[in-house]
């Protein structure tokens, strides 16, 4: 992902910034970097350009002088829109953290709302939103009173639950995609909320949805404990994982999305009171042309596991 703040503010950086990116593409990553530093001795507060040259750094198997990078346009901009501090933890400069920066998430879905759709549904195979609203559907026919939508996005998941809820509820962290959610005209309402920190105050919903979302979050302790304290006494919670290959509770990948074991998963449920009622693998995505493998899984109140 190219810097979201493409200038610098100084018309020589730029071009001597845009020839690096030429450089970069040419496969020549070490020269790329080497004049993206000297265009930063010309804007040294430009964060976005420290990260862009930490990742060039990168390329060329310059880890330590990428992490310096990473480091620096985490100083300069300690909200970390960029995700510098998750591109330390994949390179082990920094310590594992159990979740993204919030700054880091919304970013990545403003940038990307109006275009989403067609490179997700188009470019990428996605086919989640019908498996697992069948999947809903196998674990308890008919009508849902309320539903909440976790991490709606342009509203993909929320159209297909549509049909068979009464009152349907969307939260997303983008202002950007909740915009393209709301111009559906299919949601009873819109807020926008941090899953990290998220609570609910209404009636309690008889479904929680949650699709391709977890990715983002990391630890699940604190957000399944919030759906389960908001589910109805027969209500049902449906999400996706992707799966995490090998040991471990959840880890992050290159991509800077979180894999989840499933017997982390399950954990986490049995401890808040849920019970799994389904869990199916499947191919969520395609990243780069390779299947992304997943779990779809439905827990309830009161069932046996």
């Amino acid at each position: 992902m190219k810097p979201l703040q493409a200038s610098s503010g100084d018309l020589n950086a730029d071009r001597r910034a845009d020839f690096a990116e030429t450089l970069l593409a040419s496969g020549e990553p070490a020269q790329a970097a080497e004049l993206l530093l000297g265009a930063l001795e010309l804007a040294p507060r430009w964060a976005a350009g420290w990260f862009r040259l930490g990742e060039m750094q990168e390329v060329a198997g310059l880890l330590d002088q990428a992490a310096q990078a990473w480091a620096m346009a985490l100083k300069l901009e300690p909200a970390d829109r960029l995700g510098a501090a998750l591109k330390l933890q994949l390179i082990g400069k920094a310590p594992a953290a159990a979740a993204p920066p919030s700054a880091f998430v919304e970013t990545l879905f403003d940038h990307y709302a109006d275009g989403f759709e067609d490179s997700l549904v188009k470019k990428l195979g996605y086919g989640l939103p019908d498996f697992l609203g069948r999947s809903i559907g196998t674990a308890r026919p008919g009508r849902f009173r309320l539903a909440l939508d976790l991490g709606c996005g342009t509203g993909l998941m929320g159209e297909r639950l549509r049909p068979f809820v009464d009152r349907l509820e969307g939260y997303d962290i983008s202002a950007g995609m909740l915009r393209k959610a709301k111009a559906k005209g299919i949601y009873d309402l819109l807020a926008k909320a941090d899953l990290q920190h998220f609570s609910h105050t209404g009636d309690r919903a008889d479904l929680v949805v949650a699709a391709d979302v977890f990715i983002y979050l990391g630890a699940l302790e604190r957000i399944v404990g919030a759906v389960a304290t908001v589910l109805a006494e027969d209500g049902i919670f449906a999400f996706s994982l992707e799966t995490l290959a090998g040991g471990g509770d959840f880890a992050l990948l290159p991509s800077r999305r979180y894999a989840h074991s499933e017997a982390y998963a399950r954990r986490v449920l049995c401890a808040n009171g849920l019970a799994v009622l389904s869990l199916e693998s499947m191919v969520i995505r395609h990243d780069r042309r390779d299947p992304v493998e997943g779990l779809v899984i439905v827990a309830g109140k009161g069932h046996p596991v």
